[in-house]
């Protein structure tokens, strides 16, 4: 383990704009770095939430709210299928 302190942000962000990480950039990124720290192999500064976990926290609420999306289009499919489980014949 190294003795150097990584900002969660920071490394996340590798000198980019937030705007340009995907989604799941970020996520892949702060798992790694949070399993890292869990495991004891990093060490990270004391965050602060706006500047360090801002981040994981913005990807992981769009996924929510596209995982929201889903599922309810899913329901919505479920109920548009007969008692008996085949499709309405109103559909072509």
């Amino acid at each position: 383990m190294s003795d150097r302190e990584i900002n969660f942000g920071k490394t996340i962000l590798a000198g980019r704009s937030h705007r340009d990480l995907t989604d799941d950039e970020v996520l892949a990124r702060a798992r790694e770095l949070l399993e890292g720290w869990l495991n004891g192999e990093l060490r990270m500064e004391r965050p602060k939430l706006y500047d360090h976990y801002a981040l994981l926290l913005a990807a992981l609420v769009r996924r929510v709210e596209d995982l929201e999306v889903r599922v309810t289009a899913l329901e919505r499919g479920a109920t548009a299928l007969g008692e008996n489980g085949e499709e309405p014949l109103s559909r072509s």
